[in-house]
Formats: C-alpha cells, structure tokens, sequence
C-alpha cells in the first residue's frame, strides 16, 4: 500500500468516525426532545403517580410501625392461679345439660369473639352458633352474652 492510499484510508475512517459520532449526539438529542416533550405533556399524571407512591409507602410505613405489637414483660403468676388451677365444675354442667358444643360456644364468647368469629372458628354457620348461644343462654336463665359469661365464671363453667 502506498502512502498516497493509507492516508486516504485513514482520512475515510475519521470522516467516518465523525459521522457516526455526529449522527449518535443528534439520536440523542432528538430522544432527550422528546422524553422532555413526553414528560411535559404527562408532568401532572407524572407528579400524581410519584406523590401517590410517596403517600402509599408512608402509609405501609405508618401501618406498620402502629401495628407493631410492643413487648410486654412476661407478668408473674398471681398467687390465687399458682394454688388452684381452674378445673370445671362437671357437676353444674350435668344439672344444668349443657353439650361440649354448648360449652365451646360459651368459652369462645368469653373470649370475646362475635357470631361471625365463633362460626369461622368452628366451621359453622352464623345460625347455628345463634342457636347454640340461645340454648346457653336460655339454660344459664340470662339473656345477654356478659350475664351468660358472668353466671358461667360463677359456676365454675369457664375459667
């Protein structure tokens, strides 16, 4: 190769090289045109959508950290539950006919537990626990869910 030819070579490639360069920083620039037009015409979808994030993650964030159950020291034994342990008076539940059933219901609404939560927790429906519930109470001879349960503490039904 004479160097008549490198340097035409050479000359080519650099032209080349610019071009290529040149026609890249103009790809750019029309993408960076048109992200800038995008993002003008969509700023208020844009800004809603990072502002409603904002507010979700600080919503998890808050949920969170209040349902966050905080530890309480383990509470010492009182002294009545150390010497007798509850045990269930078989002989008030006999007189009074009340069913394993019948005595479930009654511990799950000393626990607090409404209809809904008793039939989930046993698998039954909502007119069936009704109807158990009704049976306790009509046998306990009260016709409220505290009264039920207080009469049951008293007869030794419940602990």
């Amino acid at each position: 190769m004479s160097e008549g030819q490198m340097s035409y070579s050479l000359r080519v490639k650099r032209a080349a090289l610019i071009y290529g360069l040149a026609g890249g920083l103009l790809v750019v620039a029309l993408r960076l045109t048109e992200y800038r037009f995008l993002v003008f015409e969509h700023s208020v979808e844009i800004y809603s959508a990072l502002i409603a994030s904002l507010f979700a993650g600080f919503g998890i964030w808050l949920g969170l950290t209040l349902a966050r159950r905080k530890e309480t020291p383990a509470q010492a034994p009182s002294a009545s539950s150390t010497r007798h342990p509850f045990a269930v008076n078989t002989d008030n539940i006999q007189k009074l006919g009340l069913t394993p059933r019948e005595l479930e219901i009654l511990q799950k609404i000393a626990d607090g537990m409404s209809t809904r939560e008793i039939a989930e927790a046993l698998f039954v429906s909502e007119n069936t626990v009704k109807t158990h519930s009704s049976r306790v109470f009509s046998k306990l001879d009260v016709n409220r869910r505290t009264k039920a349960v207080q009469v049951a503490k008293t007869l030794g039904l419940i602990p």
